[in-house]
């Protein structure tokens, strides 16, 4: 019976969150542990469909970095990274798209149908969903010297969402699922980290919050201690203060993006953690980091 009661408890507790995200759009990137531990496998299928059953409405868009890499491993080609974005060069935006698209997608997407739900793989290149172009970044600039552009192939930036297809499967209650793959104005696809791709679906569909899977607690300060909640001018001073670096600096970005777009809250959370996702939007307490707009004082 204590057993019991205890479920209830936490039944009621998550009463007032499922009434406020009732026919709202949560956008969550699926990657990290959670995409290969098959216990974590299927918990994040049922957190999706639970989702779904309820009234909120799910979009998932996925990575598949190590997917990538053992593929390109059994190619010989060794996979090379800039400032956590990976150097999409010749037969490597082959593989990319090969692996996300045709492989991690339809894996993630037969999960979820799987366990009762209704999912359909998408890439950017369906109905011009991702529009994108090729991104620019500069190496890390030395004093008194012009700046240098890196050139990371074809890696892209998000330049335009067009979210028609997304309104059409919501409508008949798909549970949409992208692979983070652009369609260039040139027509050729370019590849663009998943956390920007969720970023700006989460910025066009006005999305009442952002979620990022990754494989670490969240964002830790200089003293490994972990920094619950921050605005989106605080999460940039993360990265020019070398709090953080590498695979995370395009999460942080993102998320100070989303929020100065209107999204209420991103967050980083630790897609190890058993039903982190459910975690993070039926508790008061939630997990991770949350990044939020800056509060307006009258």
């Amino acid at each position: 019976m204590k057993e019991s009661m205890e479920k209830a408890k936490i039944l009621i507790e998550s009463l007032p969150y499922i009434k406020k995200f009732y026919n709202k759009t949560v956008v969550i990137k699926y990657g990290g542990h959670a995409m290969v531990d098959e216990n974590l496998k299927k918990n994040f299928a049922l957190d999706i469909i639970l989702m779904k059953y309820i009234g909120i409405n799910p979009v998932v868009v996925h990575g598949g970095g190590p997917q990538i890499n053992q593929f390109l491993q059994k190619m010989n080609i060794q996979p090379d990274y800039v400032q956590g974005m990976r150097v999409t060069k010749g037969e490597t935006m082959d593989v990319v798209e090969m692996v996300l698209v045709g492989k991690v997608n339809k894996e993630i997407v037969g999960l979820i149908n799987f366990h009762g739900g209704k999912a359909v793989g998408l890439s950017g290149r369906d109905g011009d969903l991702i529009k994108a172009r090729k991104m620019k970044i500069l190496k890390s600039q030395v004093k008194d010297a012009p700046p240098e552009l890196i050139d990371l192939g074809r890696v892209g930036e998000v330049t335009h969402v067009n979210p028609d297809v997304l309104i059409s499967l919501d409508s008949q209650d798909f549970i949409p699922v992208i692979a983070p793959v652009g369609v260039g104005e040139d027509g050729q696809s370019y590849n663009i980290n998943a956390d920007l791709v969720a970023g700006a679906l989460a910025a066009h569909l006005k999305a009442a919050k952002l979620i990022l899977l990754t494989d670490v607690e969240g964002v830790l300060d200089t003293n490994g201690k972990l920094i619950s909640s921050m605005t989106g001018d605080e999460a940039e001073e993360t990265i020019s203060n070398g709090i953080i670096s590498g695979g995370m600096i395009p999460k942080i970005r993102c998320c100070r993006d989303v929020v100065n777009q209107g999204v209420p809250k991103a967050h980083i959370i630790d897609g190890r953690i058993e039903h982190a996702i459910l975690l993070e939007i039926f508790t008061q307490q939630g997990i991770g980091t949350e990044v939020t707009g800056v509060q307006k004082t009258e």
